[in-house]
């Protein structure tokens, strides 16, 4: 394992006005991580998230990829963010533009890579993910897992250093859930370094290398899946896993 982290997070705090939504969380994600972030709703783990993609400025502490400090207002949020990968709840998949087109835009205009070597890499992840048949569909034809994982696809075919997912399940049917996440388990089986936030707790067990319980903007429990889903050392973390685990 790399002795340079992929991100490493130091003492970052967030604010909306005087709402604090982030307030002194420090993380530090090594290569081939898996980290889940659990908490309830408002908890900020969808900030954290975009703060990691520089979707949000920070108010204070240091965020740093591959050892670069990336929070530097001075830094171009384009440039960092080629080397990483999100991936939202709602998809975002651009409605005009093909599935194809939609995951070779980014390695083209991005990336610099020719439509050819974009568009060979692209088939290959959406035959490998099940939407070999889709390449040509416009978004708005596809249901809501298959617009997921072709979100997910998109966001793979630039290589990214580091995948961030936010709830990509919440929006979906229950039956549709389990073609996302056999993606994203293939994906942590590979080697893939991930921080995801999820609600769905077997999930995290199953895949995460560390579990990061979120209340009211602070990490206030990390640990292995097995201590922090089922021997939690926080009173908070008890009351939130009695509430979403099964009894």
């Amino acid at each position: 394992m790399s002795a340079v982290p992929v991100i490493e997070v130091r003492g970052l705090r967030k604010t909306y006005g005087e709402r604090v939504v982030l307030d002194d969380v420090s993380l530090t994600v090594g290569v081939g991580d898996v980290v889940c972030l659990i908490g309830s709703s408002g908890s900020g783990k969808s900030t954290l998230l975009r703060c990691l993609d520089l979707l949000e400025q920070i108010d204070d502490g240091v965020i740093e990829l591959d050892g670069r400090e990336i929070s530097d207002p001075l830094v171009d949020p384009r440039e960092v963010r080629r080397s990483i990968g999100m991936v939202f709840q709602a998809y975002n998949l651009f409605p005009h533009l093909s599935v194809l087109d939609n995951c070779t835009l980014a390695p083209r205009k991005v990336h610099g890579r020719s439509r050819s070597e974009a568009e060979a890499t692209a088939r290959d992840l959406l035959v490998r993910f099940g939407l070999g048949e889709h390449v040509d569909q416009h978004p708005d034809r596809l249901s809501g897992g298959q617009q997921q994982r072709a979100a997910l696809v998109r966001a793979l075919c630039t290589s990214p250093r580091l995948l961030l997912l936010d709830e990509i399940t919440a929006a979906l049917d229950p039956e549709l859930v389990g073609e996302v996440l056999d993606i994203v388990r293939e994906l942590a089986y590979g080697g893939t370094t991930m921080v995801l936030a999820t609600h769905e707790m077997a999930f995290a067990r199953e895949v995460a290398t560390r579990v990061c319980f979120l209340d009211g903007g602070r990490i206030v429990e990390s640990g292995p899946p097995d201590q922090v889903l089922f021997d939690p050392e926080h009173q908070r973390t008890r009351e939130f896993l009695r509430r979403v685990l099964p009894q």
